[in-house]
């Protein structure tokens, strides 16, 4: 029976290359010729000198275990591609153009940026045998210390270098599934840490002023109003169209695809809601047909203006306002995380911190002098 071994060969600077060994020789499809060994292109510390050392050495060892023990299985079912060079010749840029030709709607953006991002550090000539856990490193400090590129003069904030950076550890994981990478760099790297950043929305009172304010715009209006009352991304706005729109009065709901997620959503919305989208047309035809993203910042700086309300808001702030007075009005928050679409109710909960602050502020504003 063959049989696969875990072996390390000797580097540089107190360091040891991981192998493995096949007993008996397998063919490498390329070459025709009996081999023994495959490198995996990783190293661990000979002598571990402090902690993180030893976590390398501990998280690489097993790492590469598990694809000993997945080459292991792949040999007794007699496949031997994973070996081929001219596969792990192939451009890894042009790989990930792909990927990110099947993303769709306002997500399929920030696919692209990550894109371009990964040219501009590695250039269009990446080969997927050049990827290694060393260059996934360089290439993180790199997204969160570089300037911006395009017309970007300042460098992208941690959460969007977070955004990038996982996008390009997803198309490493999709790309060792199929046997393009002999090393999983997805479980070898470490994600960017997510920082909690200021999230503006509106109170109760600003949301009725915008409502009682005239907009320059009355499709971005009706399109941001929407939202506030649905909480709707600014995607599955654009995107809705009237055959998604169901039900009767008291008892409408949405029955569409998030765009980010792709889930497929159930949502009940108010009349209130539904006032908002005019007069029905044919299913195909989209709601708010001709709303434009690059047009939606101008529109609401001048109504926000205009309505005497000096928070920055975003067209994705009308989501955080839905979430935010869904709370306070004591819903609670496994519902607003489905009304969401949330895979996770982890990801509603920074709306109860945003809560629990304005309670604090509303707790202070009575005081008495003694």
């Amino acid at each position: 029976m063959a049989k696969v071994t875990l072996r390390r060969k000797g580097i540089s600077k107190g360091r040891s290359s991981l192998f493995l060994d096949y007993y008996p020789a397998i063919r490498h499809p390329d070459l025709g010729k009996l081999t023994r060994r495959e490198f995996l292109k990783v190293y661990v510390f000979d002598k571990p000198r402090n902690e993180l050392e030893k976590m390398h050495n501990r998280d690489t060892l097993a790492l590469a275990e598990n694809v000993r023990a997945l080459r292991q299985i792949e040999i007794q079912n007699k496949r031997f591609d994973f070996m081929s060079d001219s596969k792990r010749q192939g451009n890894f840029i042009d790989y990930f153009k792909k990927i990110v030709n099947k993303k769709a709607g306002s997500n399929s953006d920030n696919w692209s940026m990550a894109h371009r991002y990964l040219i501009s550090f590695a250039g269009k000539d990446l080969r997927f045998s050049d990827l290694t856990d060393i260059f996934c490193e360089d290439y993180r400090d790199y997204l969160l210390d570089t300037p911006g590129i395009g017309r970007r003069e300042k460098g992208i904030s941690n959460n969007t270098a977070l955004s990038y950076y996982s996008k390009f550890r997803t198309v490493l994981k999709t790309a060792f599934k199929a046997n393009l990478l002999s090393v999983n760099l997805y479980n070898l790297t470490e994600g960017i840490k997510e920082q909690e950043t200021h999230r503006d929305f509106l109170s109760l009172e600003e949301f009725q002023k915008l409502a009682d304010t005239p907009c320059s715009d009355m499709l971005i209006k009706r399109a941001a109003m929407f939202s506030g009352l649905t909480g709707l991304r600014f995607s599955d706005v654009k995107s809705l169209s009237w055959a998604e729109v169901r039900g009767t009065e008291g008892k409408h709901y949405l029955q569409f695809k998030q765009d980010k997620t792709q889930g497929a959503e159930h949502l009940p919305v108010s009349d209130q809601a539904i006032s908002l989208l005019g007069k029905r047309e044919a299913g195909d035809f989209k709601v708010f047909r001709g709303l434009r993203y690059s047009q939606v910042k101008a529109y609401l700086n001048k109504w926000m203006k205009k309505a005497g309300i000096e928070k920055n808001i975003t067209f994705h702030s009308f989501r955080h306002t839905y979430a935010t007075l869904q709370l306070a009005s004591g819903t609670d928050i496994y519902t607003i995380s489905k009304m969401l679409g949330h895979r996770n109710v982890k990801t509603t909960e920074i709306y109860v911190k945003i809560v629990d602050d304005k309670k604090i502020e509303a707790a202070n504003r009575i005081k008495l002098i003694f």
